[in-house]
C-alpha cells in the first residue's frame, strides 16, 4: 500500500509506495481507508513538537473512515465489510499495538490508529461500526473533531441555557463545539479567531459575535460585550498558550469555566493570575472531550441524520495523499477549518 510516512520531525512527509501489510495479530483490524482528517496533532508530531520522536520512520493520521477488510483473533465489535470510524480516543475492545510495515529492509512503525495511508492496522479499540448511509467524507469528523469538540459541550461543560459562551479557536473541534454550544440557547454566543473566513462561517453556524483577535484584544471585547462581567464560559480550541490565557481571563469571577482542549509545544507553560482563582473562576483541560466513542459517535451520528448537527460546512477542501504537504502547510497557517485526505 501507499502511505505518507514521517521520517525525520521537522521534515516534509514522503510518499511512500509498496509498503507491505504484516499479518495481523489478536486484537488488530485492518481497515481500508477511504478518507483522513488532518488535525493540528499531526502538525505537532511532525514540527516535534511532543520532544524527541523515538519511532521514526512512522506513520501518521489519528482520524478517518473505511471498510473493514480483516479481523485478528478475538475481535468480536466489528466484522469484513463494516464501514467504520477510526479515531484516536480509546473505546470498547482490544487494545492492541498498531502494525509494524515492512519496507526495503526496514519496519516503519505506527500507533494505534493510523489513517493517512491506503490500508490500516489498528487496534479493535480504535473503530466503532458507522451505518452505510452516513456520508463517508463527514465520517471522518467522528473521529477526532467531533468527539472532543462535541464532547467539551455535551460531556464536560454542560451548559445550562441562557448563559454566556466563548469560544477561542475555530478548527475543526472549535467549529463542532460551537454547534453544540448553539444547542444549548445561549443569550451570547462569541466566536473568536484570526481567519476572517472562518469568523464569517462560524456567524453562519450560530455565532452571535465573532472577534478577530488580530484587529483587538479579545478579552476587552468580550468584557464590553457582556458589560464587563465576563462570559460564563468559554471554550479553547486555539492550540496556543496564549489563547489558553485568554480564554480563562475572558470567564466571570464567582463561577466562570474554562476549559481547554488544545496542546501547545511539550516545552511551553501557561502563566495565570492566582487572585482570580480566589474570585472564583476555574480552568481544566479535556481530553477528547470525554468522549467514550462506542456510546458518543452513534449518539452524534443520529443528531445528524435529525438535522441537528450542520456538519457539511466544517470540511474545508479536499486533498490527494500525494498532496499532503499542501494541506499541512495549509492547516498550520489557519487557513482551513479541517482538511481531508482523499483515496
Amino acid at each position: 500500500m501507499k502511505a505518507a510516512v514521517l521520517f525525520e520531525t521537522g521534515q516534509p512527509l514522503k510518499i511512500v509506495d509498496n509498503i507491505q501489510l504484516p499479518t495481523l495479530i489478536t486484537g488488530q483490524v485492518q481497515v481500508k481507508i477511504l478518507y483522513s482528517g488532518l488535525c493540528h496533532s499531526q502538525l505537532m508530531e511532525v514540527n516535534g513538537g511532543r520532544g524527541e520522536d523515538k519511532y521514526l520512520p512512522h506513520l501518521l493520521g489519528h482520524e478517518g473512515v473505511g471498510i473493514v477488510e480483516a479481523v485478528g483473533d478475538g475481535v468480536t465489535k466489528v466484522q469484513v465489510g463494516d464501514k467504520v470510524v477510526i479515531g484516536w480516543i480509546k473505546g470498547e475492545g482490544q487494545d492492541a499495538p498498531g502494525g509494524k510495515y515492512p519496507h526495503d529492509g526496514y519496519l516503519i512503525n505506527s500507533g494505534s490508529a493510523t489513517t493517512l495511508c491506503e490500508q490500516t492496522i489498528v487496534a479493535e479499540n480504535r473503530v466503532v461500526r458507522l451505518p452505510h448511509t452516513f456520508p463517508d467524507k463527514l465520517a471522518v469528523l467522528l473521529g477526532c473533531a467531533l468527539p472532543t469538540g462535541l464532547g467539551l459541550v455535551f460531556n464536560e461543560l454542560k451548559p445550562e441555557p441562557n448563559k454566556s459562551i466563548a469560544i477561542f479557536g475555530l478548527g475543526g473541534i472549535g467549529m463542532s463545539a460551537l454547534l453544540a454550544a448553539k444547542l444549548s440557547v445561549p443569550t451570547i454566543l462569541i466566536a473568536i479567531d484570526v481567519n476572517e473566513e472562518k469568523l464569517a462561517l462560524a456567524k453562519k453556524l450560530g455565532a452571535t459575535h465573532c472577534i478577530n483577535s488580530k484587529a483587538c484584544d479579545p478579552v476587552q471585547e468580550i468584557y464590553r460585550l457582556t458589560d464587563q462581567r465576563g462570559v460564563d464560559y468559554s471554550l479553547e480550541a486555539g492550540g496556543t498558550t496564549e489563547t489558553i490565557e485568554q480564554a480563562f481571563e475572558s470567564v466571570r469571577d464567582g463561577g466562570g469555566q474554562c476549559i481547554f482542549a488544545s496542546h501547545p509545544s511539550n516545552e511551553l507553560k501557561i502563566q495565570l493570575e492566582p487572585h482570580a482563582f480566589h474570585r472564583g473562576k476555574s480552568i481544566r483541560g479535556s481530553w477528547g472531550g470525554g468522549s467514550q466513542p462506542d456510546k458518543d459517535i452513534p449518539l452524534f451520528a443520529d443528531m445528524y441524520f435529525k438535522g441537528e448537527l450542520n456538519l457539511e460546512p466544517l470540511i474545508s477542501k479536499e486533498y490527494a495523499l500525494e498532496d499532503i504537504n499542501e494541506a499541512i502547510k495549509d492547516l498550520e497557517n489557519r487557513k482551513i477549518v479541517r482538511a481531508l485526505i482523499t483515496f
